[in-house]
Order: C-alpha cells, then structure tokens, then sequence
C-alpha cells in the first residue's frame, strides 16, 4: 500500500506527539493541574505565600507559585503520581501535604492553614538560609539519608524555635531509624507544645500530622490498643489519608478482623491506586478468607503497581500455587 506525502507528514507528527507525551509521562511532567488556598489559623487568606511542589519520585523535578490575596494558588504541568506541596509564609510555620495526582480527572483543591510563629522566633522563614535548611532535611528525608536529615531540621529549629512542624520531620526519622522511643519523645513535644496554646487539638494539622507518628511508632511496637486510638483521630479529621487507612487495615489483620482489615486496605487502595501495599496486604487477607480469585487478582496488581519490592518474589511464590 502506498502512503502519499500528506498521510507521511500526519503519521511523523502522530509519532512525534506519542514521543513527547511518553517523555512527558517518564519525566514527571504532564498535564495534571493543582489549585489551592493558603488560610491562616481564623481563616482568613495569606498573600505572597510561597508554594514549592515537589516530585516524590523525580528528584530535582518541583514547580513554584505564590498565593494571590485571596489566598488562591494554580499550577499546571504535573505527571501522574505523588507530590509534596510545600507551603512557606513569613511569620507562619511552613507545612505540607502529599497528594496523589491525577492527569485526567480533576484533582481536589488543597486547603493548607499556616499557624502563626511566635515573636520569640528571631529568624523569620523567609530568611533563605533558614528556608533552605528545611528544604535539605527533606531531601535527605527523601533519600533516606535519615541522621543528615535530622541534623539540617536541628539547625532550622536553632533560627526557628516555634516551628513544631520540624519536630514532627524529626521523629518521621527516627521511626525509619527504628528509634521508636526517641520519635515518640518528638511527637509529644509538638503535642504538648500545642495544648498550651490550644485547649482542642481538634483540626490542627501539625498536631494530627503529630498523632500520625504517634500511631506509626504504636504499630510498630505492636501496642495495636494504642495504635488504634492515635490512628482513628488522625482519620476523623483526615479520613483520605491512605497510610492511616492502611495502618488501621494492619491493627484489625493483626488482630485476626480481617473483614474490617479488607474494608480499611481497599480504602487505602481507593485513594492511592499507586502505592503496592494496599494491594499485597488485600491478597494475604483474601487468602485468609479462602477467596483464592481475589487473592491473585491483589497479588498479580501488587507486582504490577511496584515491581522492584522485596516482596514480589513471595507474592509470584503464592501466584505459583494458587494457579497450580
């Protein structure tokens, strides 16, 4: 068949699109629109706050915005996948959320309050040195280099003493250096930091960012009572969270629930469809259950979604004798 010189130049440029939007998808960039709005602790708007929204996978890969004065923020250009929004203001404590984003669907608008730094704070979050201590924990944090981690958010408390939020930084690395009493320690300063200035911890998001810890470092000591009271009131205020679904899914398998474990893991899965573990955990309880069919389907989309998991060669193990 032959093909003229119209339909050559129609098929090159199909292909030359099909190359950039496949470049586009492996770098990280797409495009994914995020909006938002920065309040302070009564709701009103902050102007000139400074967004900083980073790649979870891509290191190096962020975009920049600064709120308008009411508060409002846009930024298109995001591929498919996890990013940080990082959210810094003068006088405020910074704070930030991790949110799955989305290329064909519309993401949800991102509401992040800042809480006022008290005056004793001598240095002020738009000093770039203080700023780009902060931004340096969270890359070591990112690289899993926990101690420089640690050492850079210490240095940043030095200039910023009323930031709580670094404490929550802090005890995050402890509990992957398994120094589970040490990261309690630092969850309990921010808690008790904030009581007394606040009668309710109620809707504070440092102080649930804090209780989250808190019922990671309970899980991981097997103290499930504990776990459990800490994990529920971070999903009463929070309840897409997808590592608190799953960590509740983990008490009640641990517990032998396991109907209540699937219900929480397939919330998990629901609100991060990327993340392997939701759907590794679903098939070792449908296994409990007898339900062989779904168990595979679990395990099957688990090495799919995260290939290069130690677990991988457990679930094809599995796989192996159930389709015997």
């Amino acid at each position: 068949m032959k093909i003229n010189n119209g339909c050559k130049v129609i098929v090159i440029i199909l292909l030359l699109f099909s190359t950039v939007n496949f470049v586009l998808a492996q770098s990280g960039r797409g495009k994914g629109r995020l909006k938002g709005e920065v309040l302070d602790e009564n709701g009103n708007p902050i102007e000139n706050a400074k967004i900083v929204i980073t790649n979870k996978e891509y290191q190096g890969l962020s975009f920049e915005a600064l709120s308008n004065k009411k508060g409002k923020w846009a930024v298109i250009g995001f591929g498919s996948g996890m990013w940080r929004v990082l959210v810094t203001a003068e006088g405020y404590s910074p704070a930030y959320i991790d949110t799955d984003v989305k290329q064909l669907k519309t993401n949800p608008e991102i509401i992040i309050s800042l809480e006022k730094i008290e005056q004793t704070a001598h240095i002020t979050l738009q000093d770039r040195t203080s700023l780009d201590l902060f931004d340096q924990g969270n890359k070591f944090f990112d690289e899993k280099k926990y101690d420089e981690a640690i050492s850079a958010y210490e240095q940043f408390l030095e200039k910023n003493p009323g930031s709580y939020l670094v404490y929550v930084n802090i005890g995050n690395c402890f509990i992957q250096k398994n120094e589970l009493d040490t990261a309690a320690q630092e969850f309990n300063k921010v808690l008790e930091a904030i009581k007394l200035e606040k009668d309710d911890l109620e809707g504070n998001e440092i102080a649930t960012k804090a209780m989250a810890g808190m019922g990671e470092v309970y899980l991981r000591k097997g103290d499930f009572e504990n776990a459990q009271k800490y994990i529920k009131k971070v999903l009463d205020s929070f309840p897409e969270d997808e590592r608190m679904t799953f960590n509740m899914g983990e008490i009640y398998f641990s517990n032998n629930k396991i109907d209540e474990a699937i219900h929480y893991y397939e919330l998990s899965k629901q609100i991060n469809p990327t993340w392997g573990k939701p759907y590794l955990k679903l098939g070792y309880a449908y296994l409990n259950k007898g339900d062989f069919e779904r168990a595979k389907e679990n395990l099957k989309k688990f090495i799919e979604v995260d290939p290069d998991s130690p677990d991988v060669q457990t679930a094809q193990n599995i796989l192996k004798y159930l389709e015997k």
